[in-house]
């Protein structure tokens, strides 16, 4: 599981949030002061780790995206048990600035919209009224590699992505779904069985 996950870090740090293209500094020599960051105890050590990419109001805003996005269901952990919210701001500080930015933008403005409606920060909503914020910003995507044009709309669709492939593929939820298994007749217990695939947006 810890394998599929560093791949995860380090196909989805690598992969631009808008434009398919590696920023300039790709075409430099390979001694980069990224390749330190993506070694295996390193990334697995800083998924664990307290937020330090992200401002304290905008990881608050991202923490609330996590919880209703996805949320805990079934006896399977949701975003928070999963530790989803920290993983993604590892991985977004060791992004392009293009995604960096994207996020920034993103909980920037949910917050400023939050604070405009209800006088408090995005973290501090209720469920309804959350709803009221996110709701429409979310759109139906044909293909997976469309994203919207609008830059919000585009920022709520990666980070829907990003949460939810960062809670399945965590070992809280792969403990988890393997307890569930386990008393199975005739069920393969392995890893196999409830991480996903990577989707083909995320490759370098």
């Amino acid at each position: 599981m810890k394998v599929k996950r560093r791949r995860f870090i380090q196909t989805l740090a690598a992969a631009p949030a808008i434009s398919a293209a590696a920023p300039q500094r790709a075409a430099a020599p390979p001694k980069t002061t990224q390749a330190p960051k993506l070694t295996n105890a390193t990334a697995d050590a800083d998924a664990q780790t307290t937020p330090r990419f992200f401002t304290p109001a905008q990881f608050a805003a991202l923490r609330r995206l996590g919880s209703l996005f996805m949320p805990p269901r079934k006896g399977l952990p949701g975003a928070l048990d999963a530790g989803a919210p920290e993983f993604v701001d590892f991985l977004v500080g060791v992004s392009p600035a293009d995604r960096q930015q994207l996020y920034r933008n993103g909980l920037d403005t949910f917050n400023a919209r939050a604070k405009k409606q209800y006088g408090k920060s995005f973290a501090d909503l209720d469920d309804k009224q959350a709803d009221t914020i996110l709701r429409p910003l979310i759109v139906t995507i044909a293909w997976v590699l469309d994203r919207p044009t609008d830059p919000l709309e585009h920022f709520v669709a990666q980070v829907h992505d990003d949460l939810r492939t960062a809670t399945v593929n965590s070992q809280e939820y792969a403990e988890a779904a393997a307890a569930q298994n386990a008393g199975r007749r005739g069920r393969n217990t392995g890893v196999d069985t409830y991480i996903r695939p990577i989707d083909p947006v995320y490759r370098g």
